[in-house]
Protein backbone atom coordinates (compact mmCIF):
# COMPACT_ATOMS: atom_id res chain seq x y z
CA UNK A 1 0.00 0.00 0.00
CA UNK A 2 1.13 3.89 -0.80
CA UNK A 3 1.39 6.02 1.77
CA UNK A 4 -0.41 9.60 -0.51
CA UNK A 5 1.38 13.06 -0.43
CA UNK A 6 -0.20 15.90 0.54
CA UNK A 7 1.34 19.05 -0.54
CA UNK A 8 2.68 20.36 2.77
CA UNK A 9 3.14 18.39 6.67
CA UNK A 10 0.65 20.43 8.02
CA UNK A 11 -2.60 18.19 5.26
CA UNK A 12 -1.09 15.26 6.26
CA UNK A 13 -0.93 15.75 10.36
CA UNK A 14 -4.38 17.42 10.14
CA UNK A 15 -5.61 14.33 7.86
CA UNK A 16 -3.97 11.32 10.03
CA UNK A 17 -5.72 13.27 13.63
CA UNK A 18 -9.20 13.52 11.93
CA UNK A 19 -9.08 9.82 10.93
CA UNK A 20 -7.81 9.17 14.15
CA UNK A 21 -10.49 10.87 16.08
CA UNK A 22 -13.61 11.07 13.54
CA UNK A 23 -15.32 8.16 11.40
CA UNK A 24 -15.79 8.94 7.56
CA UNK A 25 -19.96 8.31 8.42
CA UNK A 26 -20.14 11.57 10.63
CA UNK A 27 -20.92 14.54 8.71
CA UNK A 28 -18.74 17.94 8.80
CA UNK A 29 -19.39 21.72 8.87
CA UNK A 30 -16.16 22.97 8.19
CA UNK A 31 -16.12 26.69 8.82
CA UNK A 32 -14.49 28.79 5.83
CA UNK A 33 -15.31 29.04 2.36
CA UNK A 34 -14.18 25.68 0.09
CA UNK A 35 -10.27 25.09 0.51
CA UNK A 36 -7.52 22.60 -0.48
CA UNK A 37 -7.89 20.19 2.57
CA UNK A 38 -12.10 20.47 2.03
CA UNK A 39 -11.09 18.42 -1.21
CA UNK A 40 -8.85 16.30 0.42
CA UNK A 41 -11.51 15.36 3.30
CA UNK A 42 -13.68 14.98 0.48
CA UNK A 43 -11.25 12.94 -1.54
CA UNK A 44 -10.76 10.24 2.04
CA UNK A 45 -14.36 9.55 2.55
CA UNK A 46 -16.03 12.18 4.77
CA UNK A 47 -19.43 14.34 3.72
CA UNK A 48 -18.14 18.16 4.03
CA UNK A 49 -20.52 21.26 3.98
CA UNK A 50 -18.03 24.69 4.17
CA UNK A 51 -19.40 27.54 5.22
CA UNK A 52 -19.65 30.37 2.41
CA UNK A 53 -17.31 33.30 3.67
CA UNK A 54 -19.54 34.90 5.52
CA UNK A 55 -18.23 37.18 8.56
CA UNK A 56 -18.39 34.79 11.51
CA UNK A 57 -17.72 36.99 14.47
CA UNK A 58 -20.71 39.14 12.85
CA UNK A 59 -23.08 35.99 11.56
CA UNK A 60 -22.98 32.72 13.05
CA UNK A 61 -26.18 31.57 11.17
CA UNK A 62 -24.67 29.09 8.92
CA UNK A 63 -23.47 27.12 12.12
CA UNK A 64 -26.52 27.49 14.19
CA UNK A 65 -28.36 25.82 11.44
CA UNK A 66 -26.32 22.82 10.60
CA UNK A 67 -27.22 19.87 11.43
CA UNK A 68 -23.84 18.23 11.04
CA UNK A 69 -22.33 15.66 13.82
CA UNK A 70 -18.77 17.30 13.83
CA UNK A 71 -17.16 21.12 13.17
CA UNK A 72 -13.86 20.99 11.98
CA UNK A 73 -12.02 24.89 11.73
CA UNK A 74 -8.79 24.25 10.40
CA UNK A 75 -6.76 27.91 10.67
CA UNK A 76 -9.57 29.79 10.97
CA UNK A 77 -10.14 31.06 14.76
CA UNK A 78 -6.99 32.95 14.28
CA UNK A 79 -8.52 35.33 11.95
CA UNK A 80 -11.97 35.84 13.70
CA UNK A 81 -12.42 38.42 16.52
CA UNK A 82 -14.64 36.25 18.79
CA UNK A 83 -14.15 32.45 18.70
CA UNK A 84 -15.90 32.68 21.44
CA UNK A 85 -19.06 33.12 20.07
CA UNK A 86 -18.68 31.05 17.12
CA UNK A 87 -17.72 28.04 19.52
CA UNK A 88 -20.70 29.16 21.89
CA UNK A 89 -22.97 29.02 18.67
CA UNK A 90 -21.55 25.14 17.23
CA UNK A 91 -24.67 22.32 17.86
CA UNK A 92 -22.60 19.52 16.67
CA UNK A 93 -20.79 17.55 19.62
CA UNK A 94 -17.65 17.43 18.33
CA UNK A 95 -14.98 19.73 16.92
CA UNK A 96 -11.48 19.33 15.53
CA UNK A 97 -9.81 23.04 15.88
CA UNK A 98 -6.30 23.76 14.19
CA UNK A 99 -4.33 27.49 15.14
CA UNK A 100 -1.10 28.50 14.36
CA UNK A 101 1.13 28.44 17.74
CA UNK A 102 2.53 32.04 18.64
CA UNK A 103 5.78 31.83 17.69
CA UNK A 104 8.30 33.95 20.32
CA UNK A 105 10.54 34.84 17.62
CA UNK A 106 8.08 35.91 15.10
CA UNK A 107 5.50 38.70 14.99
CA UNK A 108 1.85 37.49 14.15
CA UNK A 109 0.97 37.34 10.20
CA UNK A 110 -0.21 40.40 8.74
CA UNK A 111 -0.95 40.54 5.07
CA UNK A 112 -0.33 44.06 3.46
CA UNK A 113 -2.83 43.77 0.80
CA UNK A 114 -5.46 41.72 1.96
CA UNK A 115 -7.50 42.83 5.45
CA UNK A 116 -9.31 39.22 5.90
CA UNK A 117 -5.92 37.52 5.84
CA UNK A 118 -4.61 38.42 9.23
CA UNK A 119 -4.08 36.86 12.53
CA UNK A 120 -6.07 38.71 15.17
CA UNK A 121 -4.90 36.04 17.57
CA UNK A 122 -1.99 33.00 17.17
CA UNK A 123 -2.71 31.30 20.47
CA UNK A 124 -0.72 29.67 22.97
CA UNK A 125 -1.89 26.08 23.31
CA UNK A 126 -3.43 26.83 26.88
CA UNK A 127 -4.98 29.65 25.46
CA UNK A 128 -7.05 27.48 23.21
CA UNK A 129 -7.10 25.21 25.63
CA UNK A 130 -8.98 27.65 28.20
CA UNK A 131 -11.05 28.73 25.14
CA UNK A 132 -12.79 25.40 24.73
CA UNK A 133 -13.09 24.61 28.47
CA UNK A 134 -14.81 28.02 28.74
CA UNK A 135 -16.83 27.55 25.95
CA UNK A 136 -18.18 23.95 27.31
CA UNK A 137 -15.57 21.58 25.45
CA UNK A 138 -13.66 19.28 26.66
CA UNK A 139 -10.41 18.42 25.23
CA UNK A 140 -10.20 14.34 24.36
CA UNK A 141 -6.46 14.72 22.44
CA UNK A 142 -3.90 17.22 20.95
CA UNK A 143 -1.25 17.24 19.07
CA UNK A 144 1.85 20.16 17.98
CA UNK A 145 3.96 19.72 15.11
CA UNK A 146 6.40 22.12 13.65
CA UNK A 147 6.68 23.48 10.24
CA UNK A 148 10.34 23.26 9.01
CA UNK A 149 11.12 26.16 6.05
CA UNK A 150 13.72 25.27 3.42
CA UNK A 151 16.10 28.33 4.15
CA UNK A 152 18.76 29.98 5.67
CA UNK A 153 18.93 32.19 8.71
CA UNK A 154 18.15 31.46 12.84
CA UNK A 155 14.15 31.97 12.00
CA UNK A 156 14.48 28.72 10.02
CA UNK A 157 16.50 26.86 12.23
CA UNK A 158 14.16 28.05 15.41
CA UNK A 159 11.22 26.48 13.43
CA UNK A 160 12.92 23.41 12.82
CA UNK A 161 12.19 22.48 16.83
CA UNK A 162 9.64 24.89 17.95
CA UNK A 163 6.11 24.10 17.44
CA UNK A 164 3.88 26.01 14.94
CA UNK A 165 0.34 24.01 14.85
CA UNK A 166 -1.69 23.02 17.46
CA UNK A 167 -4.96 20.82 17.09
CA UNK A 168 -7.51 19.61 19.36
CA UNK A 169 -10.23 17.49 19.11
CA UNK A 170 -13.07 17.90 21.68
CA UNK A 171 -16.65 16.43 22.70
CA UNK A 172 -19.43 19.12 24.09
CA UNK A 173 -19.70 18.66 27.76
CA UNK A 174 -22.94 16.83 28.81
CA UNK A 175 -24.35 20.22 30.53
CA UNK A 176 -23.37 22.66 27.99
CA UNK A 177 -26.05 24.36 25.77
Amino acid sequence: MYEKTYPNKRFKHTLQFLQKHINTSESILDLGVKNPFSDIMISEGYSVTNTTGEDLDDNQSAIESSNADVVTAFEIFEHLLSPYEVLKSIKADKIVISVPLKLWFASAYRSKTDMRDRHFHEFEDWQLDWLLEKTGWIIKNSQKWTNPVNKFGIRPILRRFTPRYYIVYAEKALNSN
